[in-house]
């Protein structure tokens, strides 16, 4: 199944293409990309993150698109939806993530993304529910899925599998929204 291409007012979020890993890889590696990620320890495992959001999209006909700045840059980012990978409480459910180069933090364009990738989620896809997860420190992200009109499942919290336990990086909260709770 091919990926299909959203476009915002500013922004269009597009299927992969083998030269976005040059962009990836640098943005991946960046400290302040991943202040609140599990570090990618190279870039065969950047190039990992591409090939899995790649068979996503085939998958599922969805995934995390390439957020490109048409004019201005071919790639800043990535966002989009996928199915959480694990089994926990939320569990099954679609999750919303991006991830953004720093040089393109503070002008809205990961919250213009994700409210596209919502949209297309709940209208296109006829998802009930999008949850988010971050840790409780990733003050940024939190205020997108804010903007976003997610609420916070304060009874939620939970330790993220994939992490060791005792890492920093262990606790999650999630935030949700319904379809029913989508602004017109």
């Amino acid at each position: 199944m091919s990926a299909p291409t959203l476009k915002t007012h500013r922004l269009l979020l597009r299927p992969w293409r083998p030269s976005d890993r040059d962009a990836l890889w640098p943005m991946q590696s960046d400290p302040r990309t991943m202040e609140f990620l599990m570090p990618i320890a190279d870039r065969t495992a950047s190039d990992a993150v591409a090939e899995r959001a790649e068979a996503h999209f085939a998958r599922h006909g969805f995934g995390l698109w390439v957020v490109e700045v048409p004019g201005v840059i071919d790639f800043a980012g990535y966002c989009g939806l996928v199915h959480v990978p694990y089994t926990e409480h939320f569990t099954p459910a679609v999750e919303i993530g991006w991830r953004f180069d720093p040089a393109f933090w503070g002008q809205g364009y990961a919250t213009e993304a994700a409210r596209a990738a919502l949209d297309f989620g709940f209208a296109s896809l006829g998802l009930e529910e999008i949850v988010a997860i971050t840790v409780p420190a990733n003050l940024r992200s939190r205020a997108v899925m804010e903007r976003l009109g997610m609420a916070r499942d304060e009874s939620g919290d939970f330790d993220l599998p994939s992490t060791p336990p005792g890492h920093p990086l262990r606790r999650q909260v999630i935030y949700r929204l319904r379809r029913s709770e989508v602004r017109a």
